[in-house]
């Protein structure tokens, strides 16, 4: 077992990834207001692109998937974030959108979107941030997939969905141990064996419905 592995206090989404709903729905004239139950596929990878999505309430996942249904969570997303804004490109969609809870959107379509971005300098400016954001994440991810190994890649999961509350690194709203294998592309038995040994070694302590990171997570398994 190697050293440890730092505690880095999570990158939740800060006050310029987030738009203001009231703002841009003054704007977009035609944007309307549509809520989806839980479970509920919300975009398809490769359907055609006409919409900008925001959350208004609730929580959706993002992620890629192949012909036998293996998925890859790439993120996670709550209320007053936004995905869809590469329609400016009119290209298909990148990725699928599931709603993990029942979830409100104001749907912008594209004309209007793009109509904002040309108007607003300022919103330009955060959309080309929150894309550099967003493929320094990806390049992150990629090189974790490549050089990390299972171990590795869980223990970067929960430190990424960690946020601290009082001084300890808590993980709320605990994902099932299917969601964690996706986002870390392993098996769901391989997830376990690790929680499994972590909680064993006292690094983390599962609870019924959020993980508690202990101590400093070890670097190697």
């Amino acid at each position: 077992m190697g050293g440890p592995v730092e505690k880095r206090k999570p990158k939740g989404p800060s006050t310029d990834e987030l738009l203001d709903v009231i703002d841009l729905k003054d704007f977009a004239q035609h944007a309307v207001t549509r809520t989806f139950p839980k479970n509920t596929i919300v975009v398809t990878e490769g359907d055609r692109t006409d919409s900008l999505y925001i959350i208004i309430s609730g929580r959706v996942k993002i992620y890629v998937s192949d012909e036998k249904g293996k998925e890859i969570v790439l993120n996670e997303s709550g209320p007053g974030e936004y995905f869809g804004e590469m329609v400016l490109d009119e290209g298909p969609r990148s990725a699928s959108v599931m709603t993990l809870e029942p979830t409100q959107f104001l749907i912008i379509p594209k004309e209007d979107f793009a109509e904002f971005v040309k108007k607003s300098p300022e919103f330009a400016l955060h959309l080309i941030l929150k894309l550099i954001k967003r493929v320094r994440a990806l390049t992150n991810d990629v090189k974790s997939l490549a050089l990390m190994d299972v171990y590795g890649r869980v223990a970067r999961m929960l430190l990424d969905l960690a946020v601290e509350r009082d001084g300890k690194l808590v993980i709320e709203k605990k994902p099932t141990q299917q969601e964690m294998a996706g986002r870390v592309a392993a098996s769901r038995e391989m997830v376990s064996r690790i929680l499994t040994d972590l909680t064993t070694g006292g690094y983390i302590q599962v609870e019924r419905d959020r993980i508690l990171i202990a101590k400093a997570l070890p670097r190697a398994w």
